[in-house]
């Protein structure tokens, strides 16, 4: 068959994402004179019969009611210019591949082939050479192209078969200057000495040449991101610059060196960085300390033990932490690099079978309001970078089901050499879920989970390396495209402890590809590359062995239990192959083709390398302190200026696009108050306990200051650590039982001894804290290379600080009344500027103890911006106003890292005096000091405008929206009765709310049945169908969870749920439910998204929809958004209303990129008349609103959720399963929306 092209562009009215680009273009290219910009979706098909066609279009690459359709060519006028861009080959396309996954299901034929692409149409006085400069700014050529705007001949890809893998013939007999030569054209990261020592092993060991194979699959295992070469090498003279605060830099390295003696009584340990990074916890260990540590030969990430509370017992748990960076990734292609940041991070804990329930973002980034000129050469301008890396982390998270709890962006000129990207996540399960055992000869390695492709060959070695102007040109294969929905499938198969349990040992696919995730798992074994299921043909045994496409998991399993593996697999609809044996022979041994591609010993790959030697020099902070008394113009000027200041500014719009609520745990939210304006600093979540209530939650916070470091690497280190422990401290964690997890980020090193000395520094810093708090930092992570030609990114070290606790005691940071005492702890400095920490410690036990008995209401930690930053931030959350005392010796403009501002209760006792009274609030919202008065709302719109460009919080529309009040009410039983209703939930690829929608309705007391859809063969979509008709028809009730089905693709999110729901036998099993059983249905979120699409939402049932029919589309704001808003009861005729009335108000959980709802203003009228609008959103006097800040996404009058014309199907965007007890303190509202119970009760 030939090509057929489908060419799909939003009407009037629906067109967001292309008014978007038209103002960022104008705005970053002042382009003034473009008139319209318009966005083409472009899908070339093979192997589809004309009849297939026609439906397709109409049902899955677009959509009447919104999009217009056309084959083969579009019209252009005069005045408009085109191009279109495509994913560079062997990118994962999730549009192309969704879009083959539903056309599969709704013909049951195979998939076919199809190549999705974007062509752009701008419209204007445009010359040739702005319209490239255009294309320019939209192509990254790192992950995409320009391609013809002709239909191609065929999509099939031509794979030639590959040659045998090169014997590199010679190598052995290079002289030094010709092996500088090779390693030069053949990129290896690893040095010289490193090539030569490789030489010398294959010359005097293997007695032969090596294959090309086997020198990649060094470099890649020897790399820094693998092997952290740079902080395994021997530190050999350490000097120190004298200087006025040099003193406890040498008491530092003098404890180390004290440390080292207890650990290592035999004083044969080399000295280096990451002997420094552990020592404290090797030495708490030693003594007999840390007896929460987890303890194995397996663990990618950090864990501890703690209890439990489950249901008022207490059970055994580990709780595992890490944090991960993509700084070069992220840099070069903003997008995938942070969606594979966060990848990355998840499938550490993930592989130690916990399950992820919490992230934390932290990114350094140059001034994004910087004009677009000022971008260097080489370089992608900063906007386009954070705002693209932004939209991957995000974009990732929300997919899998992540909450990030806490999001963060320091801005810093520094960060123009590289991009800092790291992501921390958090991860828990019960021990007994837990099996860790050696390896045994005989076992299998089974890899489960996505395909291998080009993308991310050559990543870790990349990732050592430092970059210039080239990087963006010669760096393509290095980026991948995450596939989120994939690894959501394996979290939910590793939480099923029928499974876990089988698993010997664990390794997640990362840098290294198969070479490292295999080959770490045992001593001796034997890999077969053929049997690595391949996302497509051609990969030679090279590629297949360092690839790093990633949602993949390498698990060691005994024979007996491949059986009882690969079904668990299947029913979680993921692939699983055998392709290693464990051997005892002491070799790792890589076979393709027939061709013995790589077989080298297991101590040779173990020596990492020629062990590198440096001598270092830590050199003197200088004499003008970043603590040095920064006065200048008038309290009000500098009160406002350091409100508007990019690292104390609000980052509110960046945030509220990261779902913060799924898994129904969040604690805190990102914001607090009535009025959502207090910034969380810590994030808390409850431990993600399966079908039982638990108090126990996590915290987890960080503490970084480049300006500090900049000053003094160890100084940097050292309040990293304070900070990130005050800012438990201020929410109620207990900081006696904190653990830590290090980020190191930078320069690249060379031979340059100062250069060394400033990791060198930092981490004595953060040593000296640790040894203080009496507790260690027991894991990290390194990434030395932010460096970029003669620019390098600030010295960093990120402190990230975990403990754990009740949820219950746990407070948020907003203040409390208008008429509190506001009290501060000062953490004093000696004169060498270092904290003193008896006494903050011996205060942050007086603050927890006041947390505890409930005598302080808010707390918040002191950073930039001092106590008058904190303060603000404070009151702006319920919008209270704050008197401070004018104190002739407090500075409040003072950045005093460790101090604590706090409001009390009038029960307050504590008469210590490390503690000051320094001020009240009251009820004007006002900001007082001495007499100087500023007006809260000045300040308020100061601290909310600098990024507002950047990341907008809200859309801006205009209109009246009908508040409407339906008075009838639903009093009819079913005529079916049930003592426990059966509730059926399907789970699609991309569903990330069935959890949570089962918990709901188990509380309610319902029976609960959910079932995986399976698609990866042909067979598996068939037995699907069949699965859930069966269901279907012994349930009283089909629940559709939210998510991402299918990655919210092709263009449109609920399509493919759509699609499975269009299969005829699953029609007439649903409409029987409905018309004939007395059933009812419920969709939220994407689960509403493919009610609609289906026509079951507003019509009742499932019908083709034509132009007028209602949707759900795009956010206006043109942005996923995630945040809590007020939605109040429209009518209550429906089963689902039982339990509320008209006029009741919730605040509720928002997450989602298509929650507009739209329809004509006669099909409005008739919704309103047959009392179908169920809910609104509202603002806080409970109107409808057109206003952004309420109706958060745009929807006609304000509709949030709708009814089918009997009732019985319900759908609505808001999250109403997610609530709990102690959850979200820092909303001030009822949450507790509970349609579950109304559902179950009308089957009694």
């Amino acid at each position: 068959m030939m090509v057929t092209r489908v060419l799909v562009e939003k009407k009037k009215g629906f067109d967001v994402e292309a008014i978007a680009l038209r103002e960022e273009l104008k705005s970053s290219l002042h382009m003034e004179q473009l008139s319209k910009v318009r966005i083409i979706n472009c899908y070339d098909l093979e192997d589809v019969s004309h009849d297939d066609l026609v439906n397709i279009k109409k049902s899955i690459l677009s959509e009447p009611n919104v999009d217009d359709v056309t084959e083969t060519s579009f019209h252009l006028s005069r005045s408009e210019k085109a191009f279109r861009v495509a994913l560079l080959p062997g990118q994962f396309d999730q549009r192309a591949d969704s879009a083959a996954q539903c056309i599969e299901i709704i013909t049951l034929k195979e998939r076919p082939e199809i190549v999705a692409s974007k062509i752009f149409v701008v419209e204007g006085d445009i010359t040739e050479a702005q319209f490239e400069s255009i294309k320019r700014f939209m192509i990254n050529p790192v992950e995409s192209h320009e391609v013809s705007l002709g239909i191609p001949v065929s999509l099939k890809m031509s794979a030639n078969k590959p040659d045998a893998v090169e014997i590199v013939t010679g190598f052995v007999e290079l002289d030094q200057v010709e092996a500088e030569r090779f390693k030069s054209e053949m990129g290896f990261a690893m040095s010289l000495a490193d090539l030569l020592h490789v030489q010398k092993y294959f010359k005097n060991e293997e007695l032969r040449d090596p294959t090309i194979t086997e020198l990649k699959v060094i470099d890649t295992y020897w790399s820094d991101h693998c092997r952290h070469t740079t902080f395994m090498t021997e530190l050999t003279d350490v000097e120190f610059e004298e200087g006025l605060y040099s003193e406890p830099i040498k008491q530092a390295f003098e404890t180390y060196e004290t440390l080292r003696n207890q650990v290592y009584p035999q004083g044969n340990r080399p000295m280096s960085l990451m002997d420094l990074a552990t020592i404290n916890m090797k030495a708490l260990r030693k003594s007999g300390q840390l007896v929460d540590l987890d303890v194995s030969d397996e663990i990618n990430a950090c864990s501890i033990k703690i209890n439990v509370d489950k249901d008022g017992k207490s059970e055994p748990w580990l709780l595992m932490f890490k944090n991960e960076t993509h700084n070069h990734p992220t840099e070069i292609e903003p997008y995938g690099g942070a969606a594979t940041c966060l990848g990355g991070a998840i499938r550490d804990p993930l592989s130690g079978r916990s399950y992820v329930y919490q992230s934390m973002r932290v990114t350094g980034s140059g001034n994004p309001n910087a004009p677009i000129e000022s971008t260097l050469e080489g370089k992608l301008p900063q906007r386009v970078i954070t705002q693209k890396a932004a939209a991957g982390f995000s974009g990732y998270g929300n997919q899998i089901g992540l909450a990030t709890g806490h999001v963060s962006e320091v801005y810093d000129d520094g960060f123009i050499a590289k991009r800092m990207e790291v992501g921390a996540v958090m991860g828990a399960a019960p021990i007994a879920q837990v099996v860790r055992s050696k390896p045994e000869t005989g076992d299998l390695i089974v890899l489960i989970g996505g395909r291998t492709g080009r993308d991310g060959v050559g990543g870790a070695t990349g990732s050592s390396k430092a970059h210039d102007e080239e990087s963006l040109l010669a760096c393509g294969a290095e980026v991948q495209k995450g596939n989120a929905p994939e690894e959501r499938k394996i979290q939910r198969l590793f939480r099923n402890p029928e499974l876990s349990i089988k698993i010997k040992k664990c390794n997640d696919f990362g840098a290294g590809g198969v070479s490292v995730a295999i080959g770490e798992l045992a001593d001796s074994l034997d890999i077969d590359l053929n049997a690595v299921p391949k996302k497509y043909e051609g990969l030679d045994g090279t590629e297949l062995a360092i690839s790093e496409s990633q949602e993949r998991m390498a698990v060691v399993i005994d024979p007996k239990d491949l059986e009882a593996v690969m079904m668990f697999c299947r029913a979680e609809n993921l692939e699983a192959t055998v392709v290693a044996t464990v051997e005892a022979h002491g070799r790792l041994v890589m076979k393709w083709n027939d061709q013995k591609v790589l077989d080298l010993s297991r101590a040779f790959l173990d020596t990492n390398g020629v062990k590198g030697q440096m001598s270092t020099k830590i050199a003197a902070p200088d004499s003008k302190t970043f603590f040095e008394n920064k006065l200048a113009e008038s309290i009000e000027e500098r009160w406002l200026s350091l409100l508007a200041d990019l690292n104390v500014c609000s980052q509110k719009g960046l945030v509220e696009r990261f779902d913060n609520t799924i898994g129904a745990a969040t604690v805190l939210m990102p914001f607090g108050g009535k009025y959502a304006m207090t910034p969380s600093q810590t994030m808390v979540a409850k431990i993600p306990v399966l079908g039982y209530e638990t108090d126990t939650a996590s915290m987890m916070s960080y503490g970084y200051n480049p300006q500090i470091g900049k000053w003094s690497p160890f100084h940097g280190g050292l309040y990293a650590v304070v900070e990130s422990m005050a800012k438990l401290v201020a929410v109620g964690g207990d900081f006696r039982k904190a653990r830590l997890s290090l980020q190191e980020y930078f320069e690249r090193l060379g031979e340059d001894s100062i250069k060394w000395g400033k990791p060198l520094a930092a981490l004595l810093g953060a040593s000296y804290a640790q040894h203080a708090f009496g507790t260690a930092a027991i894991g990290g992570k390194d990434s030395m290379s932010g460096s970029f030609k003669e620019l390098d990114v600030p010295p960093t070290l990120i402190s990230f600080a975990v403990t754990h606790g009740s949820a219950a005691k746990v407070i948020s940071q907003e203040l409390k009344r208008c008429d509190s005492k506001l009290y501060y702890f000062y953490a004093s400095r000696d004169q060498s500027e270092v904290v003193d920490f008896d006494r903050l410690k011996k205060a942050y036990e007086l603050i927890l103890d006041g947390i505890s008995k409930g005598q302080i209401l808010s707390a918040y930690s002191i950073g930039t911006g001092g106590v008058i930053a904190a303060v603000s931030k404070m009151a702006f959350g319920n919008r209270i106003g704050v008197r401070l005392f004018d104190h002739v010796d407090m500075n409040f403009f003072e950045e005093a890292y460790g101090s604590i501002v706090f409001e009390v209760s009038k029960q307050w006792e504590s008469t210590s005096e490390i503690f000051t009274e320094i001020g009240q609030t009251q009820e004007a919202f006002a900001f007082e000091l001495g007499q100087t008065t500023i007006d809260a709302d000045d300040a308020l719109n100061e601290w909310t405008k600098p990024l507002e460009s950047v990341f907008p919080t809200v859309h801006h529309d205009q209109g009246k929206a009908v508040t409407f009040n339906y008075k009838g009410r639903f009093n009819i039983k079913s005529s079916i009765s049930a003592v426990k209703p059966k509730v059926f939930i399907p789970v699609f690829p991309g569903t990330n709310c069935e959890y949570d929608t089962e918990r709901a309705f188990r509380r309610a007391g319902a029976d609960v049945e959910t079932i995986v859809f399976r698609n990866l063969t042909a067979s598996d979509v068939k037995e699907s169908i069949h699965a859930f008709v069966e269901q279907i028809e012994k349930s009283q009730i089909i629940a559709i969870p939210g998510g991402f089905s299918a990655g919210d693709e092709p263009e449109g999110s609920g399509k493919f749920i759509a699609s499975v729901f269009r299969n005829p036998r699953i029609e007439e099993a649903v409409m029987n439910l409905l018309k004939s059983r007395d059933g009812l249905m419920l969709g939220i979120c994407n689960g509403f998204q493919a009610l609609v699409k289906l026509g079951l939402l507003p019509y009742g049932e499932i019908k083709d929809l034509d132009l007028n029919a209602p949707t759900l589309t795009f956010n206006k704001i043109g942005r996923h958004v995630a945040k809590m808003a007020d939605v109040r009861v429209a009518s209550t005729r429906s089963p689902w209303m039982s339990e509320v009335n008209v006029g009741d108000l919730f605040k509720t959980a928002f997450s989602h990129g298509e929650g507009r709802f739209y329809a004509s203003e006669e099909i409005i009228a008739e919704l309103a008349k047959n009392g179908q609008i169920a809910t609104q959103y509202v603002d806080l006097s409970g109107n409808a609103s057109y206003d952004g800040q309420f109706n958060i996404n745009g929807s006609v009058h304000a509709i949030e959720g709708v009814f089918s014309p009997d009732g019985r199907v319900f759908g609505k965007m808001g999250h109403v399963e997610r609530v709990g007890k102690n959850l979200y303190k820092n909303v001030y509202g009822n949450t507790d929306f509970d349609i579950f119970t109304a559902g179950v009760k009308y089957f009694k």
